[in-house]
């Protein structure tokens, strides 16, 4: 391991990072965090035949994943994970599209209201959590079915992340009271002290990257790059079946219209309001997820309800963009057009994964053809 002069990573403490800072010169920036999931995260997941089948649904909002998880999960013998960072947290039921007990059709869901809305949580706090509930399902010998929106929550549990040190807040209030007190570009400098490859992928204003990187290299007493060499522990024991949704833009767009109007009606500033009233109101990061962002301005008077609602469908619009993007990279889906709430698409997913299940009782799968990664076309046929 490379090490850096002026610090000593056997007894690393904070005394030692601030006496580094005289002669310190800013480094180049860039512009990727270490912090985050590993560089090689998007290389294709490709378990051996013969492990226990998981069923991943991806696709852009309002494509009818949670319709198409209940009825393979009844189908199938499966139960619901949630991959959705919003559902997580109790509260936040209308603007997240939460299913409600009643809809979800006596099937089990998992890492659904799990947190209060104040509580941090992590990408990889969700690989963490998502492994017990995967250990859980598996000793059961049920089907594990995988729905929500938050692609890097998939990508964090099927290909790892690097093994770092938890948060400490204690930590953290003290860097960040250095920033205050002598600015952001001095834990820059202490940072290309510390780890100088972390310290040019990561912009000297950036004070978020800056300040986990320091957390690590501190709490692991090594460099983040030394923790990143080492490489991911990518999901083992399990074969992934990546089902994804394409359906028409058009018909898309207009579905996310009505359901925007949807939960207005159901309520959606009443429960931006209770989050609002609470007392921790400010720490809740919730407030600022889709649909609760233009709550809370028309809440405060910066927008008129009907221009809260409008700006929500135009956003959501982008957001299924975006997320039609990212899924795109991934190489290993079956794609199927269509919506997840049709029977007849319905029912040809659900062939299709039977017939991939040879071994009695669905515990192992056959190789799979690869679709093609679909043009989010106008007409969402390519």
């Amino acid at each position: 391991m490379e090490r850096h002069p002026g610090l000593r990573y056997s007894t690393p403490n904070l005394s030692e990072v601030l006496s580094i800072e005289d002669g310190d010169s800013d480094s180049q920036a860039g512009h990727n965090d270490g912090a985050a999931v590993h560089p090689q995260a998007g290389r294709r997941l490709e378990p051996g035949v013969g492990d226990y089948p998981l069923i991943a649904i991806v696709g852009p909002t309002a494509a009818g994943k949670s319709a198409l998880a209940l009825a393979l999960a009844e189908r199938l013998d499966g139960e619901i994970v949630n991959y959705d960072s919003v559902q997580l947290y109790r509260g936040f039921d209308i603007g997240s599209g939460k299913l409600a007990p009643a809809a979800r059709r006596g099937i089990a869901h998992h890492l659904l209201d799990r947190l209060d809305p104040s509580q941090v949580f992590t990408a990889g706090d969700y690989r963490r959590e998502a492994l017990k509930v995967l250990a859980e399902l598996r000793t059961r010998g049920k089907l594990p079915i995988f729905a929500g929106g938050t692609g890097l929550y998939l990508r964090a549990l099927f290909l790892g992340l690097f093994e770092g040190p938890a948060r400490s807040e204690g930590l953290r209030e003290r860097l960040r009271a250095m920033a205050d007190r002598r600015g952001r570009e001095f834990l820059h400098r202490l940072l290309a002290r510390m780890d100088a490859p972390a310290a040019s992928r990561i912009q000297p204003r950036d004070t978020q990257k800056l300040i986990r990187a320091l957390e690590v290299c501190i709490l692991a007493r090594q460099p983040l790059s030394a923790l990143h060499a080492r490489g991911p522990a990518a999901l083992a024991g399990f074969r992934v079946i990546k089902i994804g949704l394409n359906p028409p833009r058009t018909q898309l767009y207009d579905r996310i219209n009505r359901r925007v109007e949807s939960m207005f009606a159901a309520g959606l500033l009443e429960e931006a309001r209770a989050m609002l009233s609470r007392p921790d109101a400010e720490r809740i990061k919730g407030l600022g997820a889709l649909g609760y962002r233009q709550a809370r301005a028309a809440l405060e008077g910066k927008m008129s309800r009907k221009e809260a609602l409008a700006a929500t469908q135009i956003a959501t619009r982008h957001y299924a963009k975006r997320q039609m993007t990212w899924f795109r990279r991934e190489a290993d889906i079956i794609w199927f057009e269509g919506f997840g709430d049709d029977p007849h698409v319905q029912r040809r997913i659900a062939e299709t994964l039977s017939r991939m299940l040879v071994a009695a009782g669905g515990a192992a799968l056959a190789p799979t053809a690869v679709s093609p990664a679909p043009r989010f076309s106008r007409q969402g046929n390519s």
